[in-house]
């Protein structure tokens, strides 16, 4: 590796010198435009290796002055840049003919010109090959016509043995059925791409008793693109993943993984990392690259990834959107580090380094000028040479004009050097990419094309033969799971906090009820959540007001709950094929942990093991078993025993979680839409087991945010979806009184008989504690209840004057304590009718009482209820509390279902 290091640093250095010693030189042409050549050297034209090159040849020229540039954003797969076709050349040669493969698509006839004039501006990109090299893959997209008026992204297939070029899926209705890119061979025969077409989610959203239709990214910009597989005749079309944003850039490593870039946007962008997961969908793990998106003071993602030919893996790492053509590409050690600075368990203090340049060093693709160039693609041979194919651009600058230059005169193009760069009077020239060749032994760089003006040369590979994967190592599933279309997660403990113990009194003490009593553990069962996917104006049309205070957690419903056991182990079923997060909560249902915000997803059947918890905060390796420290929970110390201090009916396996234990011998514990417990773990000979929890939607007054039927009996297709206007403003409305023998009225704890600007004889009144809980539209926003605006927004305090309600208004004074009067704009006082200044007021202001970041963050609530001099104890019921509590978990929104929205 030094060598090689050492022969591109020599490489660079000549290309800044314009050395032509690289068979490379600039000649200045007279019209002032600089033009590449390439210098004959004695031998034949340097032919690489007899195989084909495929590439994207892009005219910069095609398109408006937004795309003109040709450069994608990431966060929108789906984007049309016109003026691409894909060409292949019969050997890696500079005088091999270039022969256009996709203009045959729109040209039936063979034309003279290299690229006919009437030819159909359409965009091609993420081209790759077969394993045998005898077929390519790619998308293709064309504009608007009077043929086609909402046109799509296709994949299509090149055979070379019979040059015969198809689209994949031959039905126009289903190939239009959605946007299809970024499309790679599977070692099956099959055809694994990204897709807006999301087939499982529209079948679940049909489940739910929603219409169809492909859901929005997070950011709610563009349709989510997520994998899918596919026969290659185009049947049999598959979802495989349910990230809610992009899953894109799929390839299979050598083991048979997937390994795929996705989109990390719950709750808020954390950039695109790297994922792997089975073909079937199962085993869905992060990679790398969490914490690794700043480098060299910019922010990368990681996609187009290839595997090498040692088995590491080539990614380019760039912006969401470049601002220009090209950027550069990283060399990532995925069996040694999980980030760039975190090494995996297997690899203590980090020998070696996680990233190494691509090819050459010191790339700033953000920078005015890039010293070593730019890459727009990069390609290693697989014949163990070390070589490469990419497309480049040279670093060039314009020369400034002499003073007396004529007023067309055109700026000289000229290579760059340390002195140009920073001489102000040279600017940075159009990139120009080409198609090169690099042989670490030999230490030359070869051009394969003349460069052209205003063309680049992106996408380019070898269809040479390369080792097919191996067959992945599938996982057994579970067929009673399967069946009912559940997959089962199993948590060794949520006191596991990457391979520390974070329980207050360890976890061997916490395992013992006779050290550690249940009502001293916090953290008592887990919340399933499930996001909602949101649709495009076209099916459904609201305002951003449906989110209520905040969208960033758009919309979420609850799967349901299951319980902790005492060593913080959990087991529980989930809906198969659907994104859900898992959330820790103590015995009144309010969230204790963070947030979990990334998604998971298991298959029907899958058992997925997770060794435990996490923050954003953390470096350490996690999501990835192989990669994190070895379980805190050692589990049963004996076979056929018991934990310790628990009751001896709870009989143990050697090294079971409590959970497993519990599991096989109470049973596997299904979700559940209420928070229930029953303590079977204190010994009763020994010790008074804990009073059971039962907080029960089945036992509320006010409408339930589940059906009738999921509140008596959970399946896989049930969902908690708490809507404010349906189900949280009722409990404010439901009538709390007590009355006499006579039938009058001796309390009333109804929440609007105070909370209301309106008494009961319709005489104005201040709401009581500064809260008006009416189910009227508010002042400041008409979409949403005077309640919701109240509780989740600060206001002002009012008092009554004459009848009205008005603000209260309050004297200011400076940080002396000095009164502040009134001043005009040249700082003189004004002055009252009588001649006195007068002092500036402001209204009081009154903080919301509930928030968005969870129930424990809405303390000034909660509090009047449950504390000991709470003025409400008593006023709500534990199961109102704990719908109270779980909607503020999930984010508070105004709706948590679109269709539930008023329309415009």
């Amino acid at each position: 590796m030094i060598g090689k290091q050492n022969n591109r640093k020599q490489l660079i250095f000549a290309l800044r010198q314009g050395l032509s010693a690289l068979v490379v030189c600039f000649a200045v042409v007279a019209c002032g435009e600089s033009t590449l050549t390439v210098e004959q050297q004695p031998s034949p034209d340097p032919v690489v290796v007899d195989i084909p090159i495929a590439f994207i040849k892009r005219d910069l020229s095609v398109g408006d002055e937004t795309n003109s540039v040709g450069v994608r954003d990431l966060s929108d797969p789906t984007e049309f840049l016109p003026g691409a076709a894909l060409f292949i050349k019969a050997r890696a040669s500079a005088s091999a003919q270039e022969v256009n493969l996709t203009d045959r698509i729109f040209i039936p006839e063979p034309s003279d010109q290299e690229t006919p004039s009437d030819v159909t501006p359409y965009d091609v990109k993420d081209l790759t090959a077969s394993y045998d090299g005898t077929r390519l893959l790619f998308a293709l997209r064309q504009p608007e016509s009077e043929d086609v008026s909402d046109p799509t992204w296709n994949i299509w297939q090149y055979d070379r043995t019979n040059d015969e070029l198809t689209r994949v899926i031959v039905s126009d209705i289903v190939a239009a059925a959605g946007d299809d890119t970024g499309p790679v061979y599977l070692p099956d025969g099959r055809i694994l791409f990204s897709s807006t077409r999301q087939r499982a989610n529209q079948a679940i959203l049909l489940d739910e008793g929603k219409p169809q239709y492909s859901g929005l990214e997070e950011s709610l910009n563009v349709h989510a693109s997520v994998l899918h597989v596919m026969n290659d005749d185009g049947s049999g079309i598959e979802q495989i993943s349910f990230n809610q944003s992009h899953d894109l850039d799929p390839i299979v490593a050598p083991n048979g993984k997937i390994i795929f870039s996705r989109w990390d946007h719950a709750g808020g962008n954390k950039g695109i990392h790297l994922y792997q997961m089975n073909s079937d969908g199962s085993d869905v793990e992060i990679l790398y690259g969490r914490h690794s998106h700043q480098q060299g003071g910019r922010t990368v993602h990681f996609t187009q990834t290839q595997i090498t030919p040692d088995e590491q893996l080539l990614s380019a790492i760039n912006g969401f959107r470049a601002p220009r053509l090209g950027g550069d590409f990283t060399i990532i050690d995925i069996q040694g580090f999980s980030d760039i600075d975190t090494p995996v368990v297997s690899n203590p203090g980090g020998s070696g380094q996680a990233q190494q340049p691509g090819l050459f060093d010191n790339v700033t693709p953000a920078d005015d000028y890039s010293l070593p160039g730019l890459f727009a693609s990069l390609y290693p041979l697989w014949d163990g040479s070390g070589r490469y194919i990419y497309t480049w651009s040279q670093c060039r600058a314009l020369e400034p004009l002499p003073e007396d230059a004529a007023e067309d005169a055109q700026r000289l193009t000229v290579p760059c050097s340390e002195e140009i760069i920073e001489n102000p009077e040279y600017s940075p020239a159009p990139p120009l990419f080409g198609l090169w060749f690099f042989d670490p032994v030999e230490n030359t760089q070869l051009p394969l094309t003349v460069p052209e003006e205003g063309i680049a040369y992106t996408d380019a590979l070898a269809m040479e033969s390369r080792a097919f994967p191996a067959d992945p190592a599938l996982p057994i599933l579970d067929d009673e799971l399967r069946n009912q279309n559940l997959g089962l997660v199993h948590i060794r403990s949520v006191y596991d906090f990457a391979g520390v113990d974070s329980s207050e009194q360890g976890i061997v003490n916490m395992a013992n009820p006779d050290v550690v009593s249940v009502d001293a553990r916090n953290e008592r069962f887990v919340r399933i959540v499930k996001s909602v996917s949101i649709p495009d104006d076209d099916v459904l049309d609201f305002d951003n007001s449906a989110f209520g205070r905040s969208r960033n957690q758009l919309m979420r419903e609850i799967l349901g709950y299951a319980p902790i056991q005492p060593d913080g182990s959990a087991i529980f079923t989930v809906p198969a094929n659907v994104p859900f997060a898992i959330s820790i909560i103590n015995a009144a249902g309010n969230r204790v942990s963070p947030r979990h915000q990334n998604w998971l997803q298991v298959i029907p059947g899958e058992v997925k093991t997770c060794n435990g918890c996490h923050t954003s905060q953390s470096t350490a390796p996690h999501g990835r078993l192989e990669a994190e420290a070895a379980s805190i929970n050692s589990g049963a110390p004996t076979n056929g025993g018991s934990f310790p201090g628990t009751n001896p009916a709870m009989f143990t396996d050697l090294g079971e979680t409590m959970a497993e234990t519990f599991a096989r011998v109470v049973g596997q514990p299904l979700l559940s839409p209420d928070i229930e417990f029953i303590d079977v773990w204190t010994d009763p000979q020994t010790s008074q087991p804990a009073e059971d929890i039962q907080l029960r939607y089945a036992d509320m007054a006010t409408p339930l945010p589940v059906t009738q039927a999921c509140a008596q009996n959970w399946t896989s297709l049930c969902r908690i979806t708490v809507n404010f206007p349906e189900h949280i403003q009722p409990l404010f409305e439901r009538l709390r009184q007590s009355v006499d023998d006579e039938g009058v009225i001796v309390t009333d704890n109804t929440c609007v008989s105070c909370h209301s600007r309106i008494d009961s004889d319709d005489v104005t009144r201040v709401p009581a504690g500064q809260l008006d809980l009416s189910a009227t539209p508010s002042l400041e926003d008409a979409d949403v209840l005077t309640s919701y605006r109240e509780l989740m927004f600060g206001d002002n305090a009012l008092e009554l004057v004459d009848g009205v309600l008005v603000d209260i208004m309050e004297l200011v004074f400076d940080e002396n304590g000095d009164p502040v009067f009134l001043t005009d704009d040249e700082g003189e006082l004004i002055l009252d009718p009588e001649g006195n200044p007068i002092q500036i007021t402001r209204p009081v202001p009154v903080a919301p009482t509930m928030r968005v970041n969870g129930a424990l963050s809405s303390g000034q609530f909660f509090l009047r209820f449950n504390s000991e001099d709470g003025s409400h104890v008593g006023f709500l019921e534990p199961v109102e509390q704990k719908l109270i509590g779980e909607w503020l978990d999930i984010g508070g929104q105004y709706y948590n279902n679109p269709f539930a929205v008023p329309q415009n």
